[in-house]
């Protein structure tokens, strides 16, 4: 079985193909390989997870943190052709008929991404714009550079909205639960 390159189109099939300990997501059917995060990095992942599961104890709906797949099928895509496959730092899904033991399949009610040097433009561009087309409804960026939070939440038009900007002394209100508040003071006290 050899290992992907980045210079082909790929789709779901090809990815469910490779070995489970190849780190990689697919947009738009390009190739993107994924370092391993930094302590940093998955603190702030630890926290926001721990505050979020806390929360959905005996609730319908299920968070994720990574690695856990998400294929969004846009477009009309055949599920196994889809060209995008992602795995965010923190998934919640609602749901569960888009679950199965690999992960999502379809659009998460939300998405958490935690910046890395190699990895803003991509977060901030190319899969801001994969989650809003296939219907994400809240997407979080966190960036623990500068210990702020930028909450997008799908709007009737079905696009994202301006930003709501969150640094490390505010409470993050979490739109799809009406009672969820997230500490940001505890996410970046590291």
């Amino acid at each position: 079985m050899s290992l992907p390159k980045e210079d082909r189109i790929y789709t779901y099939n090809d990815y469910l193909s490779w070995p489970e300990d190849v780190r990689v997501e697919i947009i738009d059917g390009r190739l993107y390989m994924q370092a391993a995060p930094s302590r940093i990095h998955q603190e702030i992942l630890s926290e926001l997870h721990r505050q979020l599961a806390n929360y959905l104890v005996g609730k319908a709906c299920k968070v994720y943190p990574a690695p856990f797949e998400v294929v969004l099928y846009l477009d009309e895509e055949d599920k196994d052709d889809s060209r995008n496959v992602f795995e965010p730092d923190i998934t919640i899904v609602c749901d569960t008929s888009k679950l199965d033991d690999a992960g999502c399949k379809g659009a998460p009610n939300m998405v958490i991404e935690i910046l890395s040097p190699s990895t803003g433009r991509k977060d901030k561009l190319e899969k801001f714009n994969k989650y809003e087309q296939a219907g994400v409804q809240e997407y979080w960026i966190v960036e623990p550079q500068e210990k702020m939070v930028s909450v997008f939440t799908l709007e009737e038009s079905q696009n994202y909205g301006r930003p709501s900007l969150y640094s490390d002394e505010e409470e993050i209100q979490v739109s799809i639960f009406d009672d969820l508040r997230i500490d940001l003071k505890t996410v970046f006290s590291y």
